[in-house]
């Protein structure tokens, strides 16, 4: 990440973040006096935004930090982490506003529509706007689903609007928690799509729009490469991925196989978007080829029988 891009992005969640804990006091303060559970739970899904944002914050922080030797793959975690908390807090929140909703349904409150489109109006234009800074600067998953939380406000919002309108017109109070209960759904669904993507990073799962068949196919058709076996790809970030395999080749000099390998790393960056690779070449059985010194199998046996004999005949400490 280049400083110049780190900047602007703390400082859109900065002015995010301030925008967003304003919000949410005026949306608390008039979902009490409106009685409405609509807003009340805009107020709550606001709250988790401002978390949202300032767990963007902390991440874009730590992702910034060089790697070292005790993280050597440097905090490129550090944001997916934070989208995995975002979302999950947000799956939760959810499902507490559909449970009040279904009891609202059975027990509706009366409530001030005029109250409820006031201030999700103002909360339309300031969610709006929110979404629209951090859509600049989305690149990774992290700002992405902070991107997405702003971005379902927004609708949700609109949906208020909509709601405050009808209860308005028809004097029917169950719209308001039947809202509270679309709102609740597509808090959820968005939500639930992080938590996949988070998770299957934080669990080096294979990328998503990668095969591993695929990629061992096209591994195997250069020249020179006979085998692709204990192929493991898996990302280190939202944006980053490495690979780790290893390949059988001819038992050739490392001069020549060093053009295997740069073919290897050329395809890894190029067709999959692998900048980490690890590739440890095994060569093909020597029994079967001429001008091989020692056969592959008995290379092994000897080492097993230097270990063993290491073992027992090592070096021996006597007590005086």
């Amino acid at each position: 990440m280049h400083a110049p891009s780190s900047k602007r992005t703390s400082r859109v969640l900065w002015v995010s973040m301030a925008a967003t804990l304003a919000y949410v006091g005026v949306t608390l303060y008039a979902g009490w006096r409106a009685h409405s559970l609509a807003l009340l739970s805009e107020a709550g899904h606001n709250a988790s935004d401002f978390l949202a944002l300032a767990l963007s914050f902390v991440a874009v922080y730590f992702q910034q930090q060089p790697a070292n030797d005790l993280k050597t793959f440097g905090y490129q975690r550090a944001g997916v982490l934070a989208a995995f908390l975002n979302a999950s807090t947000l799956v939760v929140l959810s499902l507490w506003i559909g449970v009040e909703a279904v009891h609202r349904l059975s027990a509706p409150v009366v409530v001030q529509p005029r109250l409820m489109i006031e201030v999700a109006a103002a909360g339309v234009l300031m969610n709006g706007m929110i979404a629209a800074l951090l859509w600049g600067v989305a690149r990774d998953v992290n700002l992405r689903s902070a991107f997405l939380h702003m971005a379902g406000d927004t609708l949700s919002t609109a949906a208020v609007i909509a709601g405050g309108f009808a209860i308005q017109f028809t004097g029917e109070n169950w719209i308001d928690p039947a809202l509270s209960l679309i709102i609740a759904g597509l808090i959820l669904w968005s939500s639930l799509g992080i938590v996949r993507e988070t998770l299957n990073i934080l669990l080096e799962g294979t990328p998503r729009g990668l095969t591993l068949s695929t990629m061992r196919e096209r591994m195997q058709s250069l020249d020179g490469v006979l085998n692709v076996h204990d192929l493991h790809v898996w990302s280190l970030g939202s944006q980053s991925r490495a690979l780790s395999c290893h390949v059988t080749i001819d038992d050739i000099p490392p001069s020549e196989s060093n053009c295997i390998l740069l073919k290897l790393q050329e395809m890894a960056r190029h067709e999959f978007h692998i900048a980490h690779t690890t590739i440890q070449f095994e060569h093909e059985g020597c029994e079967a080829r001429e001008g091989c010194v020692v056969p592959v199998e008995k290379m092994i046996s000897d080492c097993a029988d230097d270990l063993h004999e290491h073992h027992h005949h090592g070096p021996h400490h006597h007590a005086h």
